[in-house]
Formats: structure tokens, C-alpha cells, sequence
């Protein structure tokens, strides 16, 4: 794997959400404490910002053109062209110290996406499926923060993280898209610090981003770790995979809980970094809309 470089000095508070949008061939991500939706061009290094209604965890491109947005108000349509964002849906609206947090889109084109506790104390985080807009509890117990959520290459298995918890755990999904019952895929040592957002390779393996680990690790689809990259920031939050072949991943990071003395030893903390892979990705979904 190739030495990891900073291509675009965000200075996210918390950079999460990098999708890589084939259709336009650029990095969406955002910053979920700056209000902000980002596009990344880095062939011309044009660099979009959009201001969002409060927290947004992810956006995902959509099978409209357009993209679906995760709120802390809940599920919104969002048009770059406008910059509007539409709500479409509220599963939370009774618990008002919730947002949404991370997701992902699978083969069929639902959005699995979670919830946390917005203080990270209370166990109300929820995992959630939206099918063309009908969105559902997963059923797996809460956790004070989703996060992951992650989908295998064959779309059999989700990986879930409880991040508090520093737990990954692996999921059967069934043909009607229920879920199976959860077992334990990997468990992180404090010393490697917290598991935060995943997404899977080509080969199956499991990539993740470790909150105050530093890095960004691999591991294999028997929950082995087989790989990581060192980054020049503590707080990993996830990565994608981008380019025409797939080869690049590209990691949000974040400035989130980092006093004056920690971002002068990592001042790079809070940007886009990218390395070279030699397992490509797995193209992205659209979301389901139509």
C-alpha cells in the first residue's frame, strides 16, 4: 500500500460520510459539526462547499441524480444544484438528542444507516434500513453510537460497529432484507483506540477507521487483521475507495476533541488523505429511489 499524502486541507471539525461518486468521478463527504456538504474534484482539485440545515452524518447519490441526506432531522433530498434539502422522513422525531450518524447503500439499493446519542451517553443509537423510502428499524439492540454501517461484496452480511462499545459485529442479511442474528466479528483493544466508520473491498476484507488510533486497518472476512496505514492525524473517521479503477482510498479525519497542543503535533488533523491500495473497491450504490 502506497505512503498516505493530505490532498485536500479541509480542516473538518468531524470530516465523515467520503463517498466516491462515479457519475461525476469526485469525493463527496462532510463535516458533521460544521454544517457542511463537500465535493472533492481531485483530478482539478476543485473543491465545493454547501451549507446543510445542522448535523449531517452522510450523503449518497441517488438514482435521480440527486443524493439522499442523513440530518439530525432525519432523511432529506438533497439537490447540489439548489443546495436544498428536502426531509422525506423523521424515524427519530421522538428523540430530539439523537442524529443520524453513518450509512451505506447496498446492491438493491436500501440505505442501512444508523443513529447515536448527540452527548454519547445514552444507549439510543438505532440501526435503520430505508427501502424507496420506507424506513424501518433494523431490529438490532440499541447502542449510544452507530456506526459502519459496512456491506459485504455478495450483500449476504453487515457489518455493524458499536463504537463505545469497541465492538464490530457481523450480521446475516436475509433475501427479504431482514436481519439474522449478530455475532461478534472483531473486538478493538483500547490501546488501538475506537472503531468508527467501514466499508468492504472487493475481496471481502473489512476496512476500518480508528478514532484515536491513528490509523486505518484491514481486516480479513474471518475478522484477522491483514493490513494498516499510519495517518498523520488521530482521528480516522472512514474511508472510501476512488478513481476510475478503485485503487485510491481516500480517509476523512477530524479536529473533533483536540486541544491547542495535540493540533499543533497533527495539524494536517481535520483533512482528506489518500493512498494507494492494491485490493480496489467495490463500486458504489445508488440509492434507490425511483
Amino acid at each position: 500500500m502506497g505512503e498516505p499524502r493530505s490532498v485536500l486541507a479541509a480542516q473538518a471539525m468531524l470530516g465523515e460520510g467520503p463517498v466516491w461518486v462515479a457519475r461525476e468521478q469526485a469525493l463527496w463527504f462532510v463535516d458533521i459539526k460544521g454544517h457542511r456538504v463537500h465535493r472533492f474534484d481531485p483530478a482539478t482539485g476543485d473543491h465545493r462547499s454547501y451549507d446543510a440545515p445542522g448535523q449531517v452524518g452522510w450523503v449518497l447519490p441517488s438514482d435521480d441524480g440527486k443524493f439522499l441526506a442523513g440530518l439530525q432531522q432525519g432523511l432529506a433530498r438533497f439537490d447540489p444544484v439548489t443546495g436544498a434539502f428536502d426531509i422525506v422522513a423523521t424515524p427519530e422525531a421522538g428523540t430530539p438528542g439523537n442524529r443520524l450518524n453513518d450509512a451505506t447503500v447496498d446492491g438493491q439499493g436500501r440505505v442501512w444507516f444508523g443513529s447515536m446519542d448527540d452527548n454519547e451517553e445514552a444507549d439510543s443509537g438505532r440501526l435503520y434500513c430505508s427501502n424507496q423510502g420506507v424506513v424501518r428499524d433494523s431490529g438490532l439492540p440499541p447502542v449510544c453510537i452507530t456506526n459502519g454501517p459496512a456491506i459485504s461484496p455478495d450483500g449476504r452480511t453487515l457489518y455493524h460497529t458499536d463504537t463505545l462499545g469497541r465492538v464490530i459485529h457481523k450480521v446475516p442479511v436475509n433475501v427479504d432484507g431482514t436481519l439474522g442474528r449478530p455475532s461478534v466479528f472483531v473486538t478493538i483493544d483500547e490501546a488501538d483506540g475506537w472503531p468508527d466508520g467501514s466499508v468492504c473491498d472487493s475481496e471481502g476484507h473489512v476496512w476500518i477507521g480508528l478514532w484515536g488510533g491513528w490509523r486505518a486497518r484491514r481486516y480479513s472476512p474471518a475478522g484477522e487483521i491483514v493490513g494498516e496505514v499510519r495517518l498523520p492525524a488521530a482521528n480516522i473517521t472512514k474511508i472510501t475507495f476512488g478513481g476510475t479503477d478503485l485503487c485510491t482510498a481516500y480517509a476523512t479525519s477530524a479536529r473533533k476533541g483536540l486541544d491547542a497542543d495535540a493540533l499543533d503535533g497533527q495539524p494536517l488533523a481535520g483533512n482528506i488523505f489518500a493512498f494507494h491500495v492494491d485490493v480496489p473497491g467495490v463500486p458504489g450504490n445508488l440509492v434507490r429511489l425511483s
